[in-house]
């Protein structure tokens, strides 16, 4: 069986022109997708194939959930301090001094300051997923927090929290939706670069009847990898890979086959 799909993959690599990354434009000139589009020619477009929208007041207040009864909140993205500090505003809350915050990188934490003053706040910072703030956690056990996140989200960390009986509360503050893409019917790509389930969740939203044929789909991590195949879609392309940790380096691994493969 695997052989035979191994086969059937080495007949799909075609040449690639063309590759749709469904995230939003990197705003950094020297993105490896850009460098990645010069050095082989191809061209590469951006598209969120999903939005985040966030709670209404009203419909956070059926949670039931007093902010102020958590003395941690621990934040796994940019879109979490976004809508946790609307809610408090709406709410007209004084977000205490004490209250301590966990992020999941550097860079989410950093965010933290267009709310508060970081400086004079409690803050403890992990490398790059939820589960990188294991080590943090465990050091304040006595913590009661609170986990905003999205109606769709990875279970792991709560379920992490939930096991080893932190007293923790989970708050939906913002919802994932699928992205309009009604303008892309009639455009095709060579490679859809996806990295999330909600995205082949949207992909099929926008376009019920969609047939893969010759479009190579790229996955990264092993939750989209399998949305991909619940979804009876062919994975040309896993990231990340021992030799190629990020989606533009799977990318590159997969059109130096493709080149290698014309050339046989």
């Amino acid at each position: 069986m695997s052989e035979t799909l191994n086969q059937d993959l080495t007949q799909r690599l075609k040449k690639v022109s063309t590759i749709l990354v469904t995230q939003a434009k990197p705003t950094d000139e020297d993105s490896p997708y850009f460098v990645l589009a010069k050095k082989y020619k191809i061209k590469i477009d951006f598209r969120p194939f999903i939005e985040v929208q966030g709670v209404s007041l009203k419909d956070f207040r059926k949670q039931k959930i007093n902010i102020l009864d958590h003395s941690a909140v621990i934040f796994t993205s940019k879109n979490a301090v976004d809508n946790f500090f609307r809610i408090s505003n709406e709410l007209k809350l004084d977000i205490p001094i004490e209250m301590k915050y966990f992020c999941v990188s550097e860079s989410t934490a950093n965010y933290l300051q267009k709310y508060i003053q970081i400086r004079k706040r409690k803050v403890f910072v992990g490398q790059k997923t939820a589960m990188d703030l294991v080590d943090q956690v465990k050091k304040h056990k006595e913590e009661n927090y609170l986990f905003p996140c999205s109606d769709i989200r990875n279970g792991d960390f709560p379920d992490f929290l939930r096991k080893n009986n932190y007293k923790f509360t989970e708050a939906t503050f913002y919802n994932t939706v699928p992205s309009d893409l009604s303008d892309l019917k009639n455009i095709f790509y060579d490679v859809l670069a996806f990295f999330s389930p909600s995205g082949i969740e949207s992909l099929f939203h926008n376009f019920p009847d969609f047939q893969q044929n010759a479009t190579r789909i790229a996955a990264f991590g092993p939750t989209t990898a399998k949305a991909v195949k619940d979804a009876n879609l062919i994975l040309d392309i896993q990231a990340p890979l021992p030799n190629a940790p990020s989606m533009t380096g799977a990318l590159e691994e997969y059109i130096k086959g493709c080149i290698k493969a014309s050339k046989e």
